[in-house]
């Protein structure tokens, strides 16, 4: 299956790229949706047979963009996007990284996919990632699927391009594409994006739709793009919004014109402290980010303390390992090929049988523990109303109301591990995911520095239906 994959885009590959001269020196704002596709595929072909970073190539892809310098790209200018193969794309399977799922073609596209390309973007390709969100084993590889095989890091090959939206960051950070769109539950766009050096944004968890992604916990569950810059992300993010979603033309509007954002001085922003003092390197990249804005005129509010309760760790993974079983078990029932009677049970049975690729480098403990997982609705609802509670009225809801914040700001995560196929992800001190990804705040992180070579990124995390505001917050400092 693997070889059938791979074959499929070399033939895409080579097929698109003859269809059209490649315009170089020409900027991407200049070029048609054909061009910008030609030159896409030109560096994927170039250089992914070493990341691994992409899966396939649409087979219409020639055609669409074709289809899209004829009608006029809307705002997106014929922008050519990859998505995280968890998301739906009609003609192409959606396989979250599994062979098992190999033949789930999609009746219809996502509708995140949908709205993309009503705007003008030329959703080309599926980009690998993490098998089934890195939520198979605790001594997962980040970056490692059945189908794409280990995406490596875009700075040094050696080393993780973290999970689980790997093959999103990489591609942006090797200059595949601008953008991409992952999908986070607890940290799987920001930590790639900042192990990478580019642009991540998780929004509010609920303004973009959950339909047509294979899920993990659609309690936390959110797609979000990864791109070059904050001014990309926020641009493709405005497209994303659910029309229905309250606040909607405020979020768009702000998302669109980043430059609405007032002048930093008099903003105020906290430091979370659990991310300082982990490693003098890492705090020295955190304490120039906030030299530079105490130059801007903010007022930084130092230790932020975010302390959940005794069971606040445990409980949160508990809870996704419930949603897990239910979630993904009720997406297999919706769909419309012959994946519909596809469960968890039978995924596990599926992977024992094929353990020659399924489970070369690591096991599926996460997948038994999740389906012999023995917790009441009535149990659930007690842990997820905790949980919810732990991280808004007593968690970034209290932080921001008692010190009047505009935002909290920390390191990210990183630098990147070496990649380990026995021992599997050791990540590098504390990060910023967590309270965001279950309270359901938008989080941005952007490049803050680097160790030995190594990107380390700076997080932003906001208040929630307030993405705009803190795109434009990101973008002033991203100016200093």
């Amino acid at each position: 299956m693997i070889d059938s994959l791979k074959g499929f885009k070399r033939f895409n590959l080579t097929t698109l790229l003859c269809a059209s001269l490649i315009l170089p020196g020409v900027a991407s704002s200049q070029q048609s949706a054909l061009e910008q596709l030609n030159a896409s595929l030109a560096k994927i072909r170039a250089k992914d047979d070493v990341y691994n970073a992409v899966i396939a190539t649409h087979p219409s892809a020639k055609e669409e963009a074709m289809a899209l310098d004829s009608s006029g790209a809307g705002i997106l200018g014929g922008m050519p996007i990859l998505i995280k193969d968890n998301i739906d794309l009609v003609g192409m399977p959606t396989t979250a990284g599994s062979l098992a799922l190999i033949e789930n073609y999609p009746a219809r596209d996502a509708p995140l996919v949908s709205q993309l390309k009503a705007a003008g973007g030329l959703v080309f390709g599926k980009a690998n990632l993490s098998e089934w969100a890195n939520f198979r084993s605790e001594k997962s590889s980040s970056g490692w699927s059945g189908v794409g095989g280990q995406t490596k890091n875009a700075i040094d090959i050696s080393r993780t391009p973290c999970g689980s939206s790997s093959g999103s960051a990489v591609a942006v950070a090797l200059g595949y594409v601008r953008v991409a769109i992952g999908t986070e539950t607890n940290g799987s766009i920001v930590c790639p994006a900042t192990i990478n050096g580019v642009v991540g944004f998780k929004p509010t968890q609920g303004i973009v739709s959950g339909e047509g992604i294979v899920p993990l916990a659609t309690s936390q569950d959110t797609a979000g793009p990864i791109a070059d810059s904050i001014e990309s992300a926020s641009m493709v993010l405005s497209a994303m919004i659910m029309p229905e979603v309250e606040n909607h033309d405020s979020l768009v509007a702000g998302l669109r014109d980043l430059t609405l954002a007032a002048k930093l001085s008099g903003k105020r922003i906290g430091v979370l402290a659990s991310t300082l003092g982990f490693d003098p390197r890492r705090d020295a990249i955190l304490n120039t980010a906030l030299e530079k804005l105490r130059a801007a005129g903010v007022i930084i509010v130092d230790d932020i303390q975010l302390t959940g309760y005794d069971e606040f760790g445990s409980e949160s993974y508990q809870l996704l390992k419930y949603e897990f079983r239910r979630d993904l078990n009720a997406y297999f029932s919706t769909r419309s090929n012959k994946l519909n009677s596809m469960t968890l049970e039978k995924l596990i049975a599926f992977n024992n049988d094929n353990s020659s690729t399924e489970l070369k480098h690591f096991d599926q403990s996460i997948f038994e523990a999740s389906q012999s997982i023995n917790i009441s609705d009535r149990e659930f609802e007690k842990m997820f109303k905790r949980l919810k509670k732990a991280t808004r009225k007593n968690g970034l809801d209290k932080a921001f109301a008692q010190h009047k914040l505009d935002a909290i700001i920390g390191i990210t995560a990183g630098p990147a591990w070496l990649i380990d196929h026995i021992n599997g992800d050791s990540f590098f001190g504390p990060g910023m995911s967590t309270y965001p990804a279950i309270a359901g705040n938008p989080h941005v992180t952007v490049p803050g520095g680097k160790i030995v070579g190594l990107p380390v990124g700076i997080s932003f995390v906001g208040q929630r239906h307030q993405d705009h505001l803190l795109a434009q917050l990101v973008y002033r400092f991203t100016k200093l």
